[in-house]
This record gives C-alpha cells, sequence and structure tokens, in this order.
C-alpha cells in the first residue's frame, strides 16, 4: 500500500495557513478602518495562562515547518519570535507555506516509521513518523490555528468558517 503521509499533512498545513493569513488581512483591514491600534489584538490571550495571540501563530507556523523537516530530513528555515503587526504574521504564514511547497511527496511519504526526536523544553520526545503527525503535530497546529482564529473572532473581526478553511 501506497503511503499517503504527505497529502495527510503538508497540503494540510498550507491550506489551514492560507485561512489564517485570510484572516489576519481582515483584521488588518478591520483595526485600519476602526482606527484600532493591532497591538490589542497582538497581545490578547483568551486565558492569562494561555499563549498571547501573535504565539498561537508562531507555534502553528513552527509546528508545521519542524513537522516536514523531521520527516523529509530538509532543514527548515528558523524565524525569530518578532513579529509586531498582522501583517508580519501573516507575512510568516506565507514564508512557511512557500518552503512548505519546497517540501516534496517523495521526501514525506513512506516515512511513516521513521524514528524521530522532537526537542522540546520539558525533554525530547521520540516518535515514529505516522505518531508525529497524528498523535502531535496536527492535534497542536489545529489547536493553535483555532485559537488564533477564535481570538480574532473574539475581537470582533468578521471571520468565518469559509475564511478558517482556506484555499
Amino acid at each position: 500500500m501506497a503511503s499517503e503521509l504527505y497529502d495527510l499533512s503538508i497540503p494540510v498545513f498550507i491550506r489551514h495557513l492560507n485561512g489564517l493569513a485570510t484572516c489576519l488581512k481582515k483584521a488588518q483591514t478591520t483595526y485600519g478602518e476602526r482606527k484600532c491600534d493591532e497591538k490589542t489584538v497582538l497581545c490578547y490571550r483568551l486565558y492569562p495562562d494561555m499563549f498571547d495571540f501573535s504565539k498561537q501563530v508562531q507555534v502553528a507556523t513552527d509546528h508545521a515547518r519542524n513537522f516536514a523537516a523531521l520527516l523529509s530530513g530538509v532543514v527548515a528555515p528558523k524565524y525569530e519570535d518578532n513579529e509586531k503587526s498582522l501583517a508580519e504574521l501573516g507575512a510568516r504564514c506565507e514564508r512557511t507555506n512557500e518552503w512548505l511547497k519546497s517540501v516534496k511527496p517523495e521526501q514525506i511519504n513512506g516515512t511513516e516509521e521513521k524514528t524521530v526526536t522532537v526537542k522540546r523544553p520539558a525533554g525530547d520526545l521520540t516518535m515514529k513518523g505516522r505518531e508525529l503527525l497524528l498523535a502531535r503535530t496536527l492535534p497542536n497546529f489545529f489547536f493553535h490555528v483555532t485559537t488564533a482564529y477564535d481570538i480574532l473572532r473574539h475581537n470582533g473581526i468578521e471571520i468565518g468558517k469559509k475564511d478558517f478553511m482556506g484555499s
């Protein structure tokens, strides 16, 4: 049976990062029209112990890049977490997608049983490629993209499921 790990990952990341970039553009337009300070949303958290909006976007892009890098063996670009505007966060999503598009199916397919080590502050985590995608990367990716979406909605940005789903 042919592996489809690529199809279950890279296009999904690209689609939803496109959606997030669309949401960021709508937020930028709304904040501009209302003459609001973008910093209010960039620093917004749904709860005090959660990451702020900027970090939600940053971590979502990190999960997508790190997954592709670990399984493909290609070094992912490193981004400083220093975005200070909605436009810069949108550009981060777009840069991530451009890099993801450079990863070929043959670099990911067949890596279901590849053992990889995820470096974490709480300690390294070793797992197989399929487990990395299904038990770690996809849940974390969608958690952070959804939380970013929720923060924008909570702050009055008129976005919906169609925006979230991307193209």
